[in-house]
């Protein structure tokens, strides 16, 4: 058995490791990358990525050692191109591809490389002056022409395709020109995550475009499911605002009279009456006034209506405060006529007292006087008998106590005449009263009318006014 290096042993462990730690394994092409640019993005991946390049045997020996961990994973010999390299990251394989993307770099042609793109030269002015680089250019299927002294380049020109080698006179115009149509970087070819190998055209995807087809799938998607009447999130709205606007067409189609319709109904309408007027050859009607002139008349005669009233009111105003001053004057005699009204009543009160106090010494001499006749009674049986009976002295009743009486009760009565004729005095005084009362409120609806018939003047002008 061959003796194997211990070096090479430890290279080949080192990698093996790698690929057991790390869930995504690139391979990459870095023929003529400058040492320089190497450096500068391994500092820009560090962190993210972790590259290791050996020969390509020792990585075919390691790709074979952990198939059985990795399966697929030895379809990646198929890959190790140019001068390969391996990288190691647990990012996804399109991420990877992204951030290997915007750390390439242009660099100028050289003779011999292999372009990874078509190489075309713009149209446009050139530094160049007249002369054999005319022929130079012509050579390259670079058409040219002279403006301002100066050699243009009418048209874009396919210099070098996809996959042709650079030729040096191609070289040397391309780098005359500044076109710098090579990516120098980590070129990578092929990604392996989970037993899947990414190639470069699929994970090479133009973000932009991609988003395009998301969004025209995404259209022809709702569109299907609006035909299909297949409700979702998305389609709910739309598919109730689709049979609103059918069932608008219905609606004016057949004329139906609805909320959601109905000005266009009229409008159509419209159109459809004006279309016959014209084939009737129906003439116009007579222009009306302008809304403008007719405000104007209105207002005008508003204002005078207005001040017609208005001085009517101040008439109206001035007989109401002519009638208030003869309230005025006709309360004091009201009040007059109820201080009368008391002062009878008082009257009344003590001729009332009066007439008690008379009535109770009446009763007091009426006491007085049934004893006296029962003394007699008593005199003519004894008498009849036979008995004698020394008889009591009579008390005679003097004549001057009851012409005092006699003269009370007339004065009593003389009083209650006097109060009753005082009585009508003071009712024929209300009444006269109520009567003049009366007269200022009927004024008072008087002056409302007045008031109300100029306002419905006003509004029959109106009226009259629109309709000429």
């Amino acid at each position: 058995m061959a003796h194997v290096a211990e070096s090479k042993k430890k290279i080949v462990k080192e990698f093996s490791d790698l690929i057991n730690s790390y869930p995504v394994i690139g391979v990459v092409d870095m023929e003529n990358l400058p040492t320089a640019q190497l450096q500068k993005m391994r500092g820009q991946l560090r962190g993210k990525v972790v590259i290791r390049m050996t020969k390509r045997r020792f990585m075919n020996i390691v790709l074979d050692k952990v198939k059985d961990n990795k399966k697929g994973i030895e379809d990646m010999k198929n890959y190790l191109t140019g001068m390969p390299a391996l990288l190691f990251t647990k990012d996804d394989p399109f991420i990877l591809a992204k951030t290997l993307k915007k750390s390439m770099s242009t660099a100028p042609a050289k003779s011999g490389q292999v372009a990874p793109k078509d190489i075309i030269v713009s149209a446009g002015p050139t530094p160049f002056s007249p002369g054999p680089v005319i022929s130079e250019l012509a050579s390259a299927g670079i058409k040219t022409a002279i403006e301002n002294g100066k050699i243009v380049v009418k048209s874009d020109a396919v210099v070098v395709k996809k996959g042709d080698k650079v030729s040096p006179a191609i070289a040397g115009i391309l780098a005359r020109l500044g076109v710098e149509p090579m990516e120098v970087g980590l070129n990578l070819t092929a990604v392996y995550d989970n037993g899947i190998i990414f190639t470069r055209d699929v994970l090479d995807i133009d973000e932009e475009e991609f988003m395009d087809k998301i969004k025209t799938s995404y259209n022809s998607a709702i569109g299907l499911a609006l035909e299909l009447s297949f409700l979702t999130k998305e389609t709910t709205e739309m598919m109730i605002s689709k049979a609103f606007r059918e069932a608008k067409a219905v609606a004016l189609s057949q004329n139906i009279m609805a909320d959601g319709i109905k000005e266009e109904i009229m409008a159509k309408a419209n159109k459809e009456m004006l279309a016959l007027k014209s084939k009737l050859n129906i003439p116009d009607a007579p222009k009306e006034k302008p809304k403008e002139k007719v405000e104007e008349v209105v207002k005008e005669e508003k204002q005078e209506i207005k001040k017609e009233a208005e001085e009517k009111s101040e008439e109206e105003k001035k007989e109401i405060k002519e009638a208030e001053k003869v309230e005025e004057i006709k309360e004091p005699k009201q009040k007059k006529s109820k201080d009368k009204k008391e002062k009878v009543k008082k009257e009344e009160q003590k001729t009332e007292v009066k007439a008690e106090n008379l009535e109770e010494e009446a009763k007091a001499d009426d006491t007085k006087e049934k004893p006296k006749d029962e003394k007699k009674k008593v005199k003519d049986e004894v008498i009849a008998k036979g008995e004698e009976i020394k008889e009591t002295p009579k008390e005679e009743v003097p004549a001057a106590e009851q012409s005092e009486k006699i003269e009370k009760k007339e004065e009593i009565k003389e009083q209650e005449e006097k109060s009753e004729e005082k009585k009508e005095e003071v009712k024929k005084e209300e009444q006269k009263t109520e009567i003049k009362a009366e007269k200022p409120e009927e004024e008072k609806k008087e002056t409302k009318e007045t008031e109300e018939k100029p306002e419905e003047e006003v509004q029959t002008k109106e009226n009259q006014v629109h309709k000429n």
